[in-house]
């Protein structure tokens, strides 16, 4: 088995050879997303990983798309008109091809997009597409998607990779890449012709457009980029921030996403010791959370409440009562508490906490258990698919609707909090939806179901040819908008 040297010594070796020059700007942009090899899944059978999903972004898109700031953009609609308060979109594709040079056209759009709202659809979008009552193909370049409700989410959520237009039988996308070459561990991307784009763009595309994608664990894609062989390491997390931070890497280079989003703990087991709200409530007051993240990265900020802004609620965020509380008063009333527990049960309460593998996790779980300990609770970490009592929840929101927060964060959580998710999602205007969301959110603080830590931390290394890359609230960085834009 091939041995790498470690981080210290290829860090070093960079260090040496100039490592803050600036690489030259030639060749295919080398991109290493942390997880497994990239596979072209169909999105509708499950989740994947960041790799699968850029290169499914990649290869293919949906009505319209992320640009390089998070931003909507035409993807395969060239433009879209919004009727009847929010309940109808209407989409005017444009000209494209699929991957084997035949013409995309409305039905082959409106037959990709319905199997994700048929029965036997995986898709990770499923539970948010509910409010689409039809997808209608008008004329065969326009399509209508028509829904129960208005829902002004909906075109942050049809630019996801999910929902991207895939044809299964050959899979087949219609770019703004086409994969020219897979390897066991990457796969070559090359500019797609663009029959929109023919008469202005003739020339052969430049290797410096296309666009060499690994997969690969952290550890070998922070090596590549010190090596000097990647220009881009993307979809790095809490997990590996600490892979990062202890290397000889420029400022300019470690860049980090103000990633939307939630990172805290689900309570998942209701029986017990955390059937009591007031139980529940007594583990979250008791967490340090400013300690916590200042053992990660500086700027990274600790967040008691479930929505990080009003967003599309009747009302701001519902804060814990227990904020208005000094550290030490929190730690006490937890602390008495669980003492009242012990007492009345005969033994402390042992709490299962399920997290991933790696270093940050082991950081995570160190603030975690020492508090709960601080308390009388014994800690026990357990592997993330593992039964638990609370389980790490550290996602970005694919869309800017508190109900995904809403229903992300129960898991389970009081029939209360779960009646008024319910009627959020089934409301038919959106003053008596953001009533209902507001409702909910106060449902689910006095629950205790979730206890926020952060947002989510997603960092990346960015080499400075890539003048197109931004950070942004999606933590999603598209590979046509990295060197120069590929359409």
């Amino acid at each position: 088995m091939r041995r790498f040297p470690s981080l210290a010594l290829i860090a070093a070796t960079a260090l040496a050879l100039g490592g803050c020059e600036r690489r030259r700007d030639e060749g295919p942009v080398v991109v290493s997303a942390i997880g497994s090899a990239p596979v072209l899944v169909d999105p509708a059978r499950g989740r994947a990983e960041t790799s699968s999903r850029l290169l499914l972004d990649s290869v293919a898109q949906g009505l319209v798309r992320f640009d390089a700031n998070g931003q909507i953009t035409p993807g395969l609609a060239e433009r879209w008109t919004v009727l009847d308060e929010g309940r109808s979109y209407i989409f005017r594709l444009r000209d494209a091809e699929w991957s084997d040079g035949k013409r995309i056209v409305a039905a082959d759009v409106v037959n990709a997009l319905r199997r994700h709202l048929s029965v036997g659809s995986r898709s990770a979008l499923s539970p948010y597409l509910a409010a689409i009552d039809e997808i209608v193909e008008m004329t065969p370049h326009v399509i209508e998607i028509r829904l129960t409700a208005p829902r002004p989410d909906l075109l942050k959520l049809f630019a996801q990779p999910e929902l991207a237009v895939l044809k299964t039988k050959p899979p087949a996308g219609t770019g703004p890449f086409r994969l020219i070459e897979r390897r066991p561990r990457w796969v070559m991307l090359r500019p797609a012709f663009d029959p929109a784009r023919v008469a202005e763009d003739t020339e052969e595309p430049s290797p410096e457009q296309s666009v060499q994608l690994y997969g690969e664990r952290a550890s070998r894609a922070i090596l590549r980029f010190l090596a000097r062989e990647s220009d881009l390491v993307t979809g790095g997390s809490f997990v590996d921030w600490p892979l990062v931070t202890g290397q000889q890497i420029a400022p300019a280079n470690l860049r980090t996403d103000p990633a939307a989003g939630l990172f805290g703990l689900a309570v998942v087991n209701r029986e017990g010791f955390l059937a009591d709200a007031q139980n529940r409530l007594a583990i979250a007051q008791a967490i340090d959370r400013a300690a916590l993240v200042a053992a990660y990265a500086q700027g990274w900020t600790e967040d008691a409440q479930l929505l990080p802004a009003q967003l599309d609620s009747a009302t701001p965020p519902t804060r814990p009562g227990w904020l208005a509380l000094s550290p030490d008063e929190r730690r006490e009333g937890a602390r008495a508490r669980i003492a009242k527990w012990h007492t009345e049960q005969g033994s402390a309460p042992r709490l299962r906490i399920a997290l991933p593998k790696g270093p940050g996790a082991t950081i995570l779980f160190g603030f975690v258990g020492a508090a709960l300990q601080s308390v009388g609770v014994e800690p026990v970490r357990v592997g993330a698919r593992d039964a638990a009592d609370l389980r790490l929840i550290d996602a970005v929101a694919p869309f800017d609707s508190a109900l995904w927060y809403l229903e992300t964060a129960c898991q389970p959580c009081s029939a209360e909090a779960r009646a008024k998710i319910t009627a959020a999602q089934t409301a038919t205007t959106l003053s008596e939806r953001a009533q209902h969301i507001a409702e909910a959110d106060l449902a689910l603080a006095e629950d205790g179901a979730y206890i926020a830590i952060a947002r989510p931390l997603r960092w990346h290394l960015v080499a400075l040819r890539l003048r197109q890359w931004q950070p942004n609230s999606r933590a999603w960085h598209p590979l046509n908008r990295l060197r120069r834009e590929t359409p």
